[in-house]
């Protein structure tokens, strides 16, 4: 049985799909991109600024599904230069603490809104 996530605490999907789909006990986070999700604006500033917003609209979604960070096992970033690959580090290692989820980083040529970020998640609730 599959459910459907969304939540107002992160942006609404920007086209035909899911904020996130919970699968038993399986959720898959759509690709997150820096808007902040009380006015739907483009976070501007550093690269750590934009992806510190990305991981807390990835936080609330899975939040809103009944997960946490802590239930992530697979994570795949988004950028669109390889040279944010240690800042994106910085942050993503506050949030994500001694949690290793696995994880690709990929440079890719642009993405939706001509972002410099975008990440998104797979989570799983274990015994469930």
């Amino acid at each position: 049985m599959k459910r459907f996530i969304e939540t107002d605490k992160a942006p609404k999907a920007i086209g035909p799909y899911s904020q996130a789909v919970v699968v038993g006990n399986m959720m898959f986070v759509s690709g997150q991109i820096p808007i902040d999700p009380e006015n739907g604006d483009l976070v501007q500033g550093t690269i750590e600024e934009k992806t510190e917003r990305v991981l807390e609209n990835l936080k609330a979604i899975l939040e809103a599904g009944g997960f946490s960070l802590k239930d992530v096992v697979k994570v795949t970033v988004f950028t669109t230069s390889m040279d944010y690959f240690q800042r994106v580090n910085e942050v993503y290692s506050r949030y994500f603490g001694d949690h290793r989820p696995a994880r690709s980083f990929v440079a890719v040529s642009q993405l939706p809104r001509n972002v410099e970020i975008e990440i998104e998640a797979i989570a799983v609730k274990e015994g469930e």
